[in-house]
C-alpha cells in the first residue's frame, strides 16, 4: 500500500463512507449526507453556533440515518417489501403536516401491489399508532449503539437519540420540544431539507419549504440563518467533488485514530450491514473471521491475511442498496430480484473506493460471489482473474452462508455444508485448494492434498511461476497485488526450500517439477 493508505487515519474519512451506505438505505442518491454535512456546517456559522459544537452537527449530519437497517425488515414487512421506496417517499413529508406525511404514506405504502392488498396494509398502518414511534425508536437507538463504536463523541451520540424531534413536539421518539431538541439536530433537520428539497425542486422550493415549516418543525433561528439568504447558503453545495470537500469542511481539530482502530470501526460497519435483515445478523463478522484464519492456512502473508478479514467484515455494506422485500422473501427470486441481488456486490465497491483507506479492501470486498467457473457476480471474473485472497473470501462467505439460515432455507450443518462446498469445487465454482483451506479453518478434517514440491505455499507457486518466466519482483508485486518487499521476502523462501541461490536455479528447479 502507499503512503496515501497507510497515512494518519482519519475518522471523517470512514464515517462518510458509511454515509454513502446510508444514503443507499434512505433511498438517496449518493453523497446525499456528504451535501447535508456541508450545508449543516453553513448553517451552524450562520446561526452563530459555539465553535465547540460544531463538530457534532458535522458528524451527526454524515450520522443521522445510520440506524436505517436496524427497523427495515419491520418496515418492508409493513409497507409490502420496499422499505427503501418508502422511506424515500417520505423523507419530504417527515418535518411537513400532518397532510403531507399522510399523502406520502398513502403514496408509498404497497406501491406495485394489488389494491386490496394496499388498502390492507394502510389500514394495518393507520391502527397501530405507536408503529411510528417504535420504528424510529429503534433506529435512535441502533444509531447511538454504533456510533459509540466509531468513537465520534458523547455530544453526537447523545443528539443521534434524538434525530428525529421537531421544534413544535411532534417528532418521534421523545417529543421533546424547543430548546430541548439538541441544538445540532435544530440544525441538520433544516440542512438536510434544504438538500432534499433544492434537489426536487430548486432553490425556490427549498425557500418556500423551510419558510413554512420554520417554527414548527424548525426551530425558527435556524431557518432565518438559511431565509437571509438561500443563495450564499447553496453555494455551500455547489462544488464538482462533494466528498473532497466534505473532508475539508471537518471542524478542527481533526479526530484522527490509531490504525489498530480500524478493525474495530470496520466491525461497525459489518453488523450495521447485518442489522438489514434477520437473516444476516453476525455474517459479516463469521465471514471475516473464517477467512482470515483460512488465508494463514493458505500461506498467505500477514498483510494479506488482514485485507481479507477487513474485507469481510465490510463485504455487504452493498446489501443496505436492496430493499428487504428480496432479501427476506421465502419464495424464489423474480428475474428482477435477482438482478437487484446481483448488484450488491458493486454497491459495495463503490462505497469503499471513494476512501483512500479503504479502496486497497474494495475490489476484495466485492470478489465475495465470484466463482472460479466465471458464474459468479458481479464481474463474472475466472480462476485466473482472481487473487487468491478473493478466491478464499468467496469460499469463505459461501460456507459461511450455508451454515445460516435464510427466508428459503433452513441452515445446513456444518458437514452437510462441507459436502456441498466440495461438491461446488468438483464442478469447477471453486478451487479445490481454497475449499480445503476453508473448511479446515472451520474445523472440519483436512483431505489430505498432494504436496507441492519442496512444500512451497500457494502463494510462493505463484510467485515462482512469475519469476521463472522473467517478470521482476515489481511486476510480480503489481500482479498479486503485494508489495515488492513482501514478493523478496518469498523469493528468498522459495530459494531457501528449493536448494537455489539464483533465478536461473530457480527456473530450473520450476520446469523440473512442472510448475509452469
Amino acid at each position: 500500500m502507499d503512503e496515501a493508505t497507510t497515512g494518519p487515519l482519519r475518522l471523517a474519512e470512514l464515517v462518510a463512507a458509511l454515509s454513502l451506505a446510508t444514503d443507499l438505505g434512505t433511498g438517496q442518491p449518493l453523497e446525499h449526507a456528504l451535501r447535508t454535512s456541508l450545508l449543516s456546517i453553513e448553517l451552524a456559522r450562520r446561526s452563530g453556533v459555539d465553535p465547540d459544537q460544531l463538530a457534532d452537527v458535522y458528524y451527526l449530519a454524515l450520522l443521522r440515518f445510520v440506524g436505517c437497517t436496524a427497523d427495515a425488515a419491520d418496515t418492508a414487512t409493513e409497507v409490502g417489501g420496499d422499505d427503501i421506496g418508502f422511506i424515500a417517499e417520505m423523507s419530504p413529508a417527515w418535518m411537513g403536516s400532518m397532510r403531507e406525511q399522510m399523502g406520502a404514506m398513502v403514496r408509498a405504502t404497497g406501491a406495485g401491489e394489488p389494491m386490496l392488498r394496499r388498502l390492507g396494509l394502510l389500514a394495518a398502518m393507520l391502527t397501530d399508532t405507536q408503529g411510528a414511534n417504535r420504528s424510529i425508536g429503534a433506529h435512535c437507538e441502533a444509531a447511538q449503539l454504533l456510533s459509540e463504536r466509531l468513537g465520534v463523541g458523547a455530544g453526537v451520540t447523545d443528539a443521534l437519540g434524538l434525530a428525529f424531534e421537531r421544534w413544535d413536539g411532534k417528532g418521534q421518539p421523545a417529543g421533546v420540544a424547543g430548546a430541548d431538541v439538541p441544538l445540532p439536530v435544530r440544525v441538520v433537520v433544516v440542512a438536510r431539507d434544504i438538500e432534499l428539497w433544492s434537489r426536487l425542486g430548486g432553490a425556490d422550493a427549498a425557500t418556500e419549504v423551510v419558510g413554512r415549516r420554520s417554527g414548527r418543525a424548525y426551530d425558527p433561528d435556524v431557518a432565518a440563518a438559511f431565509l437571509d439568504d438561500p443563495g450564499a447558503v447553496l453555494d455551500a453545495t455547489r462544488t464538482p467533488d462533494a466528498w473532497t470537500a466534505t473532508l475539508d469542511a471537518e471542524p478542527t481539530p481533526w479526530v484522527r485514530l490509531h490504525d489498530d482502530r480500524l478493525d474495530e470501526v470496520l466491525a461497525a460497519f459489518g453488523d450495521f450491514a447485518d442489522l438489514k435483515s434477520p437473516w444476516l445478523r453476525g455474517h459479516s463478522s463469521g465471514v471475516a473471521d473464517l477467512a482470515r484464519l483460512a488465508a494463514e492456512i493458505a500461506g498467505l502473508d500477514a498483510e494479506e491475511a488482514t485485507a481479507v478479514k477487513r474485507a469481510g467484515l465490510v463485504h455487504d455494506l452493498g446489501r443496505v442498496g436492496v430493499a428487504n422485500g428480496v432479501w427476506d422473501d421465502p419464495g424464489p427470486l423474480t428475474v428482477e430480484a435477482r438482478e437487484r441481488v446481483r448488484l450488491h456486490p458493486y454497491l459495495t465497491e463503490r462505497i469503499l473506493s471513494r476512501s483512500r483507506r479503504l479502496e486497497p479492501y474494495a475490489r476484495l470486498a466485492a470478489c465475495h460471489h465470484e466463482r472460479a467457473d466465471g458464474s459468479g457476480y458481479h464481474r463474472g471474473a475466472r480462476h485466473d482473474g482472481l487473487l487468491p485472497s478473493e478466491r478464499i473470501l468467496a469460499v469463505a462467505d459461501a460456507y459461511h452462508a450455508m451454515t445460516e439460515a435464510r427466508s428459503h432455507r433452513p441452515a445446513m450443518s456444518p458437514d452437510e455444508a462441507a459436502r456441498e462446498i466440495r461438491r461446488e469445487a468438483d464442478e469447477g465454482r471453486f478451487d479445490r485448494s481454497d475449499v480445503e483451506c476453508v473448511l479446515e479453518a472451520a474445523g472440519h478434517e483436512p483431505v489430505r492434498r498432494v504436496a507441492a514440491p519442496a512444500d512451497l505455499t500457494e502463494r510462493e507457486l505463484e510467485v515462482l511461476a512469475l519469476i521463472a518466466r522473467g517478470k521482476s519482483n515489481r511486476v510480480v508485486a503489481e500482479e498479486l497485488s503485494i508489495s515488492p518487499k513482501t514478493v523478496g521476502t518469498h523469493v528468498e523462501h522459495i530459494y531457501a526450500k528449493a536448494g537455489v541461490s539464483t533465478r536461473a536455479g530457480a527456473t530450473l528447479f520450476a520446469m523440473e517439477h512442472r510448475l509452469l
